[in-house]
């Protein structure tokens, strides 16, 4: 604390000091002040005494009975319960930064779960965490683990498995991949496409590098078709861009069903499952093998953790009503 003397010049007045100050100001008598502070009163004496000397003037005129403020007093007590409020306002507040958590986490997401999946789970975490500032890249799952290795970013949410001695991956949430084309592409009569139709179309494909493709590419090889059995007229990086071309009627494309609850809920896009094929996949974390997490990361992965498990809980408990005895 710094005070201006009553000399002009100026002092490092210690906050115990002048809290004892302020008590024994009020009081008018040393020994209330000790009772108030829960100090004993030589312990009051000897505060009055050495803040005396640090401002070089008298503060209490000293009676019998009580003690009186001289002028020098009344104008310190003016600044004192300033500095007083002051301090505890600040200790306040630091104590309630310190009791949250806070500092940054830097995070890669595949375009899928970046546009579609991650902002309800960020709503959430930053309600729990506010203080956690967030920086959030939409990129590739290939780029996305090239930045965890090279530690530009602490954790990544990708679309597809992958073995790298350098990375841990954990699913973290089931996603299914389905067929989707303008209204009256196929038959309206149908909710099955074959794998024949697929090798007929045009196709608008993900980018390379794409978790989606790569998932794709890994369903169709297994069902006998590489990329050289099929149509591909297109490339695109943004799943926006895909979903207008195939609107428009340029082809089809497969995609996350995440993605198109709103078009299909306006009839601008109508979804097909392959016959024979349910193209499902897991969503993965992604982070550096071997490497303590900061906290942040920690705080994050355990609030994703949770909010799944919530998930799963409600998607398996019974209706209401739904209490048949078998």
């Amino acid at each position: 604390m710094v005070v201006k003397k009553m000399n002009g010049k100026v002092g490092h007045v210690n906050y115990e000091r002048l809290n004892t100050f302020i008590a024994v100001a009020e009081k008018s008598n040393f020994s209330e002040a000790a009772k108030m502070l829960y100090v004993t009163q030589p312990t009051i004496t000897s505060q009055i005494k050495a803040l005396e000397e640090e401002l070089e003037t008298k503060l209490f005129e000293r009676t019998t009975k009580k003690v009186e403020m001289t002028q020098s007093a009344k104008i310190l007590l003016k600044y004192a319960r300033e500095i007083v409020q002051m301090n505890d306002a600040a200790r306040k507040e630091i104590k309630h930064m310190e009791s949250q958590s806070y500092g940054d986490l830097r995070m890669g997401c595949s375009l899928t779960i970046g546009e579609y999946i991650l902002p309800q789970f960020l709503n959430q975490f930053k309600e729990t965490y506010p203080l956690i500032q967030l920086q959030v890249n939409i990129e590739n799952s290939h780029s996305i683990l090239e930045s965890i290795k090279a530690q530009v970013i602490d954790v990544g949410l990708i679309e597809k498995p992958i073995q790298d001695v350098q990375i841990c991956v954990e699913p973290f949430l089931e996603d299914e991949l389905v067929l989707i084309a303008a209204p009256g592409y196929f038959s309206d009569n149908d909710s099955h496409i074959t794998l024949e139709q697929v090798q007929e179309s045009p196709l608008i494909f993900r980018e390379e590098g794409s978790g989606t493709r790569s998932v794709v590419n890994d369903y169709l090889r297994n069902s006998g078709l590489t990329e050289d059995d099929l149509q591909i007229v297109m490339e695109l990086g943004s799943t926006e861009a895909i979903k207008a071309a195939v609107e428009s009627g340029l082809g089809v494309s497969f995609i996350s069903k995440n993605t198109i609850k709103k078009e299909q809920k306006l009839g601008l896009l109508k979804a097909y499952s392959i016959t024979n094929l349910k193209m499902k996949r897991d969503f993965y974390i992604a982070y550096r093998k071997n490497h303590v997490l900061k906290s942040t990361t920690d705080l994050f992965l355990d609030t994703l953790r949770s909010i799944m498990k919530e998930r799963e809980t409600l998607m398996v408990q019974p209706l209401a009503g739904d209490d048949h005895k078998y």
